[in-house]
């Protein structure tokens, strides 16, 4: 199994990116218990779970944590825990009686792990909002998009995945391997802006530097011809990104227009009519076509595929990228290990699906349970 292997962590059960937090430590191998609530919580847009895909690899326990008892249970659950995940609003788990204090009073070597998307503290900590208003806030959102249009939120690609909950589980990690050495746990405050902000150095800096365009101003985000899409003939898209001289060359050798008097490739003021020769020419093909003409080239190409598409390219099924678990596909652990393979064992979970068996588990009996179900703690 997976590099974590060994290591048990909580989840409180939330939406955004803390499940997508737990995969990845669960994709690695650790065991993750998720405490789900028995009432559900309204998400605005409903989905199927079984599709859920964030929620693999990790079992369900149904908990009332509106009565004493569950809370009970489940800081007898943290008790054994080397981390805990949880993605409300500030004050949220303290007000039920599981805060860092309560939790690192009965398990000092506990990892508490949060996540939100303003932080824990500061004039936006207590208020709402999504990926689109964090990575606003952050600053990059205003540079991703087409020059004089809105900007384009890329999906919850960059806001609740990247700088929330992939930071989210680099923080409990760097953490569980501090806390080896120390023998203490500490709280992981994550939230999104800061992670976005993160993600953004390089181009803080290149702002600074007064190198760093407005908004489809820049080399990597479509506003110089050889590095953006092109529509083909059959109206599907194509990407170049031939940024080197070298592989520019290689570029126009494919196109069939390395004979041609074009302008230089850092000649900005040539940039319009050399974009339009490329879209000329990527329009007299199809996709596919365009693909069996740079396949094996150094040009920097790769066709724009729709998800199923990826599933089916020779690339996935080569590396092995997918996974069929449950009639699902599901995409594969990342990144790979040569020793400690990690490996996608199950999909997602109903919630409270596996109540009963993880609490035998994790050392309750019989009567605990029969004991906690009268009580109303679990059903």
């Amino acid at each position: 199994m997976g590099p974590l292997r060994g290591f048990k962590v909580i989840e409180f059960g939330s939406i955004g990116p803390a499940p997508f937090t737990a995969m990845l430590l669960a994709d690695m191998g650790a065991e993750i218990a998720r405490i789900d609530r028995n009432d559900p919580v309204e998400l605005g847009v409903q989905r199927n779970p079984r599709y859920e895909l964030n929620r693999r690899n990790r079992r369900s326990i149904g908990i009332n944590l509106k009565c004493k008892e569950g809370v009970q249970l489940a800081l007898d659950l943290i008790r054994q825990a080397d981390a805990l995940i949880e993605g409300f609003r500030p004050g949220v788990m303290e007000r039920m009686g599981l805060g860092p204090q309560a939790c690192s009073g009965i398990n000092p070597r506990l990892v508490y792990g949060r996540m939100t998307g303003w932080g824990q503290d500061g004039p936006l900590a207590q208020t709402a909002g999504h990926d689109i208003n964090y990575i606003a806030l952050a600053g990059a959102l205003n540079y991703i998009g087409i020059k004089g249009q809105r900007p384009s939120p890329p999906l919850s690609l960059l806001g609740d995945n990247g700088g929330g909950g992939v930071y989210l589980a680099f923080g409990i990690v760097c953490a569980l391997l501090e806390s080896g050495k120390s023998g203490q746990g500490q709280v992981v405050d994550a939230a999104i802006i800061d992670g976005v902000t993160s993600l953004a150095t390089p181009m803080h800096g290149r702002e600074q530097a007064g190198d760093f365009g407005a908004r489809g101003e820049n080399a990597s985000d479509g506003n110089v011809p050889w590095y953006s899409a092109y529509e083909t003939r059959d109206h599907k898209w194509v990407t170049v990104g031939a940024i080197e001289s070298r592989f520019y060359r290689e570029l126009l050798v494919r196109l069939g227009l390395d004979k041609e008097n074009l302008p230089g490739q850092q000649d900005k003021a040539g940039w319009p009519a050399l974009r339009h020769r490329f879209e000329e020419i990527f329009s007299q093909r199809t996709r596919d076509e365009w693909v069996k003409v740079f396949e094996g080239s150094d040009a920097c190409f790769a066709p724009v595929l729709e998800l199923a598409e990826v599933r089916q390219h020779p690339h996935a099924v080569a590396r092995g990228m997918f996974k069929v678990v449950d009639g699902i596909e599901h995409p594969m652990p990342a990144p790979r290990f040569s020793r400690t393979i990690p490996e996608v064992a199950s999909g997602p979970a109903l919630a409270g699906e596996h109540t009963e068996i993880v609490l035998l588990d994790w050392g309750f009996s019989d009567a605990d349970i029969a004991s906690l179900r009268t009580a109303g703690a679990i059903t």
